[in-house]
């Protein structure tokens, strides 16, 4: 009898332990789907000028302060890249803002995924520019003036979070931004200022220097991939982005995020992105329409949309192809300037995925 209670107990043991296996399979399969599996990173400079001293460099004498016969390499841009195990799609370039780094496409103020890694999951390479003059591409030709005035919230409202009262941020109703006290300043702490520019409205912003750099990137993104590139760029970014295309051969779209603006259709960028058939996209989120119209930024918001669809419309009576996407038009609510961060940069993630697979070759 003793014997018949063992062998029952071992067999319901072993059914157990087959049982729990077969559930750990299932669920190591469902992690593994979420794991990021890179086949190849790394980092590199493109772009920029070396700029030498008159006169001799004494070895002996390496303390002198005026720099004779030394060398400075600066206005280069630095990137970082990731290249999925599975790469099914073409590689992505992301150039940031005004005031910001690589780091807005890497994370969210919240620790969710950015859409590098969205993208990345995708299958898609990710090349994530700092630009000239910004983050680890810090070394400049001219000397900037590093702005110590408390600024944030200036930056908070034109970027179309909300209205920020009695020290608090006050987000707009539906919104998609992480409105918690951490999320509040780890979004405030990726600011990144510009060691070349002495204003603090981007006023001296260098469109051709950083467009020659980020031609350059591209360039280097062909010749490691083999592949033309798309090119997303965000806010003050987008101005480069249509001006790189002066420069290379070797952009095979442009996903513009809520650019300020767009060129006009007599301007030498209309002309070469058009001649060359780079298909574009731009995407604007909400509080345009129905923003707050006691704040500037409302209206600013809409003349710069006004702007790009102006561009739309032109670009594709000439034969190109390019579509504003509306977001709130999409069903797509409650996103601020930096929708690519919202609750919801997965769904616009795959929104962006799917105009890239209907439209770029």
């Amino acid at each position: 009898m003793k014997r018949k209670k063992s062998v029952l107990f071992l067999s319901t043991l072993l059914s157990l332990f087959l049982l729990l296996g077969c559930n750990n399979t299932s669920t190591a399969a469902s992690a593994d789907a979420e794991v990021l599996s890179i086949a190849k990173q790394g980092m590199f400079s493109a772009g920029g000028i070396v700029i030498t001293s008159d006169g001799v460099f004494d070895p002996e004498n390496q303390w002198e302060e005026t720099g004779a016969g030394q060398t400075a390499h600066v206005d280069h841009a630095n990137i970082f890249y990731q290249i999925p195990a599975t790469e099914t799609g073409l590689p992505m370039v992301f150039l940031h803002g005004y005031g910001q780094s690589r780091m807005g496409w890497m994370t969210t103020p919240d620790g969710r995924e950015g859409w590098s890694d969205l993208f990345l999951k995708k299958g898609h390479g990710v090349f994530l520019v700092d630009e000239p003059r910004r983050g680890e591409a810090g070394a400049t030709s001219v000397s900037g003036d590093i702005s110590t005035k408390t600024l944030e919230q200036r930056w908070y409202t034109q970027f179309r979070i909300g209205r920020w009262e009695n020290g608090q941020s006050v987000v707009n109703a539906g919104s998609q931004f992480p409105n918690d006290e951490r999320s509040i300043d780890q979004f405030f702490r990726q600011m990144t200022p510009d060691t070349g520019m002495k204003s603090d409205m981007g006023g001296d912003f260098d469109n051709e220097m950083v467009s020659r750099a980020l031609a350059a990137t591209v360039d280097e993104v062909y010749a490691l991939t083999g592949k033309n590139a798309i090119l997303v760029t965000h806010s003050q970014g987008g101005a480069p982005g249509w001006t790189a295309a002066n420069y290379t051969e070797h952009i095979a779209a442009i996903i513009a995020i809520e650019p300020g603006g767009a060129p006009s259709a007599d301007s030498v960028d209309f002309q070469t992105v058009l001649a060359k058939k780079i298909p574009i996209a731009m995407y604007f989120g909400d509080y345009i329409d129905n923003g707050d119209p006691t704040i500037a930024a409302t209206g600013m918001w809409q003349a710069m949309r006004q702007a790009c669809y102006n561009f739309a419309q032109s670009y594709n009576e000439q034969g190109g192809n390019c579509t504003v996407v509306d977001l709130p038009k999409e069903g797509i609510t409650g996103n601020d300037h930096f929708l690519f961060q919202d609750l919801n940069n997965d769904v616009i993630a795959d929104h962006v995925e799917t105009w890239i697979t209907e439209n770029v070759k």
